[in-house]
């Protein structure tokens, strides 16, 4: 006898909306919850990520510091045992003493690129910028390397920054040391001038993959795994060359050497 009633055929509509608003909104309200849990859950993944791969990184970093500390310092102990109990001749002294020399130099190498991270790291490192020949620089940096005869400088004559000299001396040095490493070859460095003063390493390795160019400047990276990586290093050079060349106001990138190899180019503005 209702069925027809106009009053409770509204009502009944009235609910049907209702309850369609309501369920639309449920929906909505766990649509919007399914969401952002898929987003917590993928933050939180990478964040894993991330931590699982610094954690892999310090262990390398830490196997490899261990190595570039005992392998000298086992060096110059054996060198001057040799020294102490065999009568040699002069020649052959100075020729020990002269690897003393190096794994030494090598061994305060590494040291340096240690306290100077750490100093990157916490902001305590401070740049004295002056006026400087760089051309008469850089080609002081080469002449002074142990394999300066692998080396080839093509450089401008009377080119001049404001720079920081120790700064300046290291970024040049790791990037020739990283590209002696991994390149048995010649290795290139030029020095020019345009509009802006240009400084590239260049070596005929066997390159750097385009994946990995960016990571490479990360503190502690390097490409491979340490325990069958066989050259040699901490992964703290090239994380130190990009932070002074940014405090120069400078720009670094890889660029691919020709037939074969990497280019690591800094430009100063």
């Amino acid at each position: 006898m209702h069925a027809g009633n106009p009053e409770i055929l509204f009502e009944k509509a009235n609910l049907d909306q209702k309850l369609r608003s309501r369920m639309f909104q449920v929906i909505g309200e766990g649509g919007v919850f399914l969401i952002l849990m898929m987003i917590a859950v993928w933050q939180t993944l990478q964040s894993l990520r991330k931590e699982v791969a610094l954690g892999r990184q310090q262990k390398n970093f830490l196997l490899a510091v261990t190595h570039e500390l005992k392998s000298p310092i086992a060096s110059v102990k054996l060198y001057l045992q040799t020294l102490l109990k065999r009568e040699l001749e002069r020649e052959k002294q100075k020729e020990i003493v002269s690897r003393a020399i190096a794994d030494t130099d090598r061994l305060g190498s590494l040291v340096e690129n240690l306290l100077l991270a750490t100093k990157i790291d916490r902001d305590g490192y401070v740049l004295h910028f002056e006026q400087l020949n760089i051309s008469v620089l850089v080609s002081e940096i080469v002449a002074a390397q142990p394999q300066h005869k692998r080396l080839k400088l093509e450089a401008g004559a009377e080119i001049t920054m404001q720079a920081d000299k120790l700064a300046f001396t290291s970024i040049l040095s790791n990037l020739i040391e990283n590209a002696l490493k991994y390149s048995d070859g010649e290795v290139t460095i030029k020095l020019l001038q345009d509009k802006n003063i240009t400084l590239s390493v260049a070596d005929s390795g066997n390159g750097i993959p385009a994946e990995e160019r960016e990571k490479v400047f990360e503190k502690f990276y390097r490409i491979g795994n340490e325990d069958t990586r066989k050259s040699k290093g901490t992964g703290l050079g090239l994380y130190i060359v990009k932070n002074l060349v940014e405090r120069h106001n400078g720009t670094i990138q890889i660029l691919e050497n020709q037939p074969k190899g990497s280019v690591f180019e800094i430009k100063f503005s």
